[in-house]
């Protein structure tokens, strides 16, 4: 994705602290099962061009999800950083149907990536 150098923080959390994150920030009731905050936005925007973000993912949710999608808690975990992270490269899922599709599609891809590497070293 033309970042190896760029670092990566990630937080999981619960729902009540997750809820909290998305009420403060997105003005969005309720909890979500990732957020991302990238930092080449806002105050942070000149701090380090290495810095490529925050993901902050609920443990919660993806216990919860990954029960309902018939996946391990590792699985969705893994699906869901994924996610997050393309979230830091400026995908967004919520602006058209069209980005959504171009999401989806690169999550997929990314997360069968993992998966196949994750079965190899098995």
């Amino acid at each position: 994705m033309g970042s190896p150098d760029s670092e990566l923080s990630i937080l999981i959390t619960d729902d009540p602290e997750i809820a909290q994150l998305n009420r403060q920030y997105r003005h969005r009731k309720g909890p979500t099962n990732v957020l991302a905050f990238p930092m080449h936005e806002g105050d942070y925007s000149g701090i380090s061009p290495e810095l490529l973000g925050d993901v902050v993912i609920s443990a919660e949710t993806v216990a919860r999800e990954g029960k309902e999608l018939g996946f391990s808690f590792k699985q969705r975990l893994d699906f869901l950083l994924v996610h997050g992270i393309l979230h830091l490269f400026g995908y967004d899922h919520e602006i058209s149907d069209d980005a959504a599709m171009k999401m989806d599609q690169k999550t997929e891809e990314l997360y069968k990536l993992i998966k196949d590497i994750n079965i190899e070293e098995k």
